[in-house]
């Protein structure tokens, strides 16, 4: 079957699926395989749940129109996102970095919102079967789209970028993140800078924090900049205060005082790049300073949540070195008589696991705390003075035995971690 035609059959059935458990009725189910799972096989199962088409591609024993078989179902996946994106004559702002990625998506979208139809990713559908499902969801009434893209190895952004076509874009850094897969902090930025190889190859535009002097240089050449800052930049703005909340004063239109609800000075760059989109695109300055202070942070994101007696900051959704160390320099600003630190491991690192996990007990080393609890992953091969759990649910559990009142708690951890585990043991 052509891309054309799937693409009319698309247009008939603008909803898909790839999980035949979340499937509504009218949609397209694209049978995927993975290493531990094989759509085709539950082909029949979809059309019985109210799938209106089947893309397969391998034997379904399904003898009816309903089933479209296709040489490889991820690629055609992809390719109809492509087709479905050209369709469009929009900005397509991309945003990928090591940190901040998603803050700086759902603050940029709130932004634009207040002005146009906006349209950005979901959840955390970034990768590369997220990233043709966003654009798939993207409908004709839209003005803007902001699409998110993660990445653990080298030519990965280079292969969205063939997708999404982005007009714009945005790293917010390049830190140590999944070291291991990037081959180091050179490949680190090798790898998010494919995002600005194609907005140079193809006459785009870049947002660039021009306080780091690696995204100057990696910027260069691109055929406009746009720049944002601290101070010598197009949109300057700096950190008032971070407790409990990071209030941001800008030079927006004069000067503006932002009072966010997100916790860290470390979120400054996400604020006045969303500051320097807004302005960008004509969103008055009202609207861009209300829908940031607005906007709450949610899936365990640098939350701040009230647990009985206990403020807890809660950001267990990503951790690896740079933004580990970012949580616990901001954590130790914070004023109160009782604080206290679970963090969880550090993974994708390689074989520099071992001397970051060091660095961060060094760091711990030299602020007072009430207690630090360190859980699972090469903290186990690193001596430090600390409590040392397995899991987070050996942790839960001794927080359990061993009451926390009137404290102010970092929750800090990879998704692979579980951190979130703790939270009802406070």
């Amino acid at each position: 079957m052509s891309i054309e035609k799937l693409y009319e059959l698309y247009l008939q059935h603008p909803q898909v699926q790839t999980d035949t458990r979340k499937i509504s009725k009218g949609e397209i189910f694209f049978a995927l395989k993975g290493p531990n799972f094989n759509g085709n096989q539950f082909a029949k199962q979809a059309l019985e749940m109210g799938a209106a088409l089947v893309v397969a591609d391998e034997e379904t024993g399904i003898a009816d129109g309903r089933v479209f078989m296709v040489h490889n179902v991820l690629e055609t996946l992809q390719q109809l996102a492509l087709h479905h994106r050209k369709q469009f004559n929009i900005p397509f702002i991309a945003i990928t970095g090591s940190n901040g990625k998603t803050t700086t998506k759902e603050l940029v979208h709130a932004v634009l919102s207040a002005k146009y139809k906006t349209y950005t990713t979901q959840g955390n559908l970034n990768n590369h079967i997220g990233i043709p499902l966003t654009m798939l969801a993207i409908r004709k009434d839209a003005e803007m789209a902001v699409i998110e893209m993660g990445a653990n190895h080298q030519k990965e952004i280079e292969s969205y970028c063939r997708i999404v076509l982005p007009t714009h874009g945005i790293i917010t850094n390049c830190g140590k993140a999944h070291l291991e897969g990037f081959g180091g902090v050179e490949g680190v930025r090798k790898g998010k800078g494919e995002l600005y190889d194609f907005l140079r190859a193809n006459k785009g535009t870049a947002f660039v924090m021009w306080d780091y002097d690696y995204l100057r240089d990696m910027s260069k050449g691109i055929p406009e900049i746009i720049t944002y800052g601290t101070s010598g930049t197009q949109h300057n703005g700096h950190a008032i205060q971070s407790e409990p909340f990071l209030e941001v004063q800008t030079d927006l239109n004069g000067s503006s005082v932002i009072r966010t609800q997100l916790v860290g000075d470390y979120n400054l760059p996400n604020i006045l790049v969303a500051v320097t989109v807004g302005t960008y695109f004509s969103v008055d300055k009202r609207s861009i300073i209300s829908a940031i202070e607005l906007y709450s942070p949610s899936n365990s994101r640098s939350q701040m949540v009230r647990k009985g007696t206990n403020q807890v900051i809660l950001d267990a959704y990503n951790a690896n070195p740079t933004s580990m160390r970012a949580a616990i320099e901001n954590f130790a600003r914070q004023h109160h008589d009782k604080k206290m630190i679970l963090i969880g491991g550090m993974m994708e690192l390689g074989d520099e696991s071992l001397a970051e996990h060091t660095e961060i007990i060094n760091l711990l080393k030299q602020f007072t705390w009430q207690d630090v609890i360190l859980v699972g992953g090469d903290f186990a091969k690193v001596p430090h003075p600390f409590r040392f759990f397995n899991t987070s649910a050996e942790a839960a559990n001794w927080l359990k035995a061993n009451p926390v009142n009137q404290a102010l708690v970092l929750v800090k951890g990879s998704r692979s971690m579980q951190m979130e585990k703790v939270m009802d043991s406070f």
